[in-house]
């Protein structure tokens, strides 16, 4: 790691290659980055809205397939009155029903405990399909069957309902083991007599699986599916029968291993419109959602369900496209970043490849190599001019040094003639030196003799004869004469050197 810290610091075309593509990365990222946050919105809001009528036309799809039960029970009902009095015409308008419409499983015409007295104190004709049968299926797997549930039918909610509110009502997914075999839902309609006192009921089961199978196929992607939930949080509607086989209730849901799933079917209970993120399976769903309510159609039964149609939506269904996307062009970007860096560091290191031979010539020339030669260049940007500046500089720097050499050359051979000079004045200076110290030599003694003399002048002058006088005096003549003559010989010395 550190020669290779060392390699980029020392190397300026990989510094500049980095830096080029660090740049255009950072440009291209944040770039990126706009454009698919906004896509990723924009596939959201698509795949809302693509819910969003998925969900109008899944409730559509189930409101028409109760309202087509509705109207085939209310025409049966009104062709039931005028005959009460005939049992055995309940067994054709039972079976009626049954063969008419392919989303009844079962129909039951029931009355009142001792409404016929010679039939005895319970009388229900009831006709259903076989739990096997599906949608359009023969008429001829339809079954009487003498009883319904796992308790007389006067203390079952698809009986006791009706009659206590007088008026014709979707019952929820029969529970507390009024039924046995396959989830339904019922339709019941009370029976009235003359005085308008309620003697019965007319109720027909419509199947969950078989809902369950219509509205599998309303999804808005190949893994998403509807579902209607219940006031008390049981599916009444859903792609797995399994779970129409257990009739989930509230309890079950909350108690879910994400409390996303709980919170969604909260909020679904409630009533509420929208759509929330859960976990389910180890992978991410958005749950669209909002009430079921009966369409307005004159003469039907105005009936609050609260039930909440859904569709959930995997995330990978929503974002997989997109997140393919986003790592295609994540990797092309990676490539194409990794491509310029190479390319930018060729083409960078070509371009700079004087540089490299201009700072060996440096280092050349600063080891003393002024003579080196350098190459021309035949670009014209500033690597070239600065190549071109450099031979101009060597070729400038090269005559400079030959200036100096011959200059120095110049300066030592002065320097020995001056050395010479200087050996010679010394020389002759030694030589005055000597000369004037013999000629020095030779004057002190005149010099001390006439010094004594005159002393004997001065002191014994009065004293001495004239002949003695005399004699000094003339010593002192002599010794003067001497002295004269050795000065004499020394200014005309003085005046030889003068004249060299």
């Amino acid at each position: 790691m550190i020669r290779l810290n060392k390699f980029v610091t020392r190397t300026l075309s990989i510094r500049i290659s980095l830096m080029v593509v660090l740049a255009i990365a950072t440009l291209l990222m944040a770039a990126l980055f706009i454009m698919f946050r906004y896509s990723r919105k924009a596939v959201k809001d698509e795949a809302i809205h693509k819910a969003t009528q998925k969900l109008e036309a899944t409730v559509q799809h189930i409101d028409n397939i109760l309202l087509s039960v509705e109207q085939a029970s209310g025409n049966i009902y009104f062709e039931v009155l005028p005959q009460l009095q005939q049992k055995e015409k309940m067994y054709v308008y039972s079976r009626k029903l049954v063969e008419n419409n392919p989303y009844i499983v079962g129909c039951a015409i029931a009355f009142e405990p001792y409404y016929y007295k010679e039939y005895g104190q319970y009388f229900m004709a009831y006709f259903h399909r076989a739990v096997s049968d599906v949608p359009n299926a023969s008429n001829d797997n339809i079954i009487q069957a003498e009883t319904f549930g796992l308790k007389p039918y006067t203390e079952q909610t698809w009986y006791t309902i009706p009659i206590e509110k007088k008026h014709p009502c979707w019952i929820n997914p029969l529970k507390d083991n009024d039924t046995e075999g396959e989830a339904i839902i019922t339709f019941s309609l009370p029976i009235f007599n003359q005085e308008r006192r309620v003697i019965g009921v007319l109720a027909v089961d419509v199947s969950l699986a078989v809902l369950s199978k219509v509205v599998l196929a309303a999804k808005p992607s190949p893994h998403s599916y509807a579902t209607l939930l219940g006031s008390d949080g049981s599916y009444i509607v859903h792609p797995d029968s399994t779970i129409l086989q257990h009739r989930t209730s509230e309890k079950d849901v909350m108690s879910g291993s994400d409390s996303s799933i709980g919170k969604a079917a909260l909020a679904m209970m409630a009533g509420e419109t929208g759509y929330k993120l859960i976990r389910q399976n180890g992978s991410n769903s958005y749950v669209f959602y909002k009430p079921f309510t009966l369409s307005k159609v004159p003469g039907r039964a105005d009936q609050d369900l609260n039930w909440s149609v859904a569709i959930v939506y995997p995330e990978d269904d929503i974002f997989g496209e997109y997140n393919q996307l986003l790592h295609v062009v994540l990797l092309i970007a990676f490539v194409g970043l990794l491509l310029l860096l190479v390319l930018s560091q060729i083409i960078t290191h070509r371009q700079l490849q004087p540089l490299g031979v201009l700072t060996k010539m440096a280092k050349r020339i600063a080891d003393g190599h002024y003579d080196e030669t350098v190459a021309d260049t035949r670009q014209h940007d500033e690597v070239g001019r600065l190549q071109a500046h450099f031979v101009l500089m060597q070729q400038a720097l090269a005559n400079h040094m030959g200036e100096m050499e011959r200059l120095t050359k110049t300066l030592e051979e002065r320097g020995e003639v001056l050395s010479k000079a200087y050996e010679q004045a010394q020389e002759a200076d030694r030589m005055k030196t000597a000369f004037l110290h013999h000629m020095t030599n030779q004057m002190i003694q005149p010099v001390n003799n006439i010094y004594d003399h005159v002393v004997r002048l001065h002191e014994h002058g009065k004293e001495m004869q004239q002949e003695e006088a005399n004699q000094l005096v003339n010593d002192i003549l002599q010794q003067g004469t001497i002295t004269t003559d050795l000065l004499n010989e020394m200014l005309e010395a003085s005046k030889k050197e003068i004249k060299k």
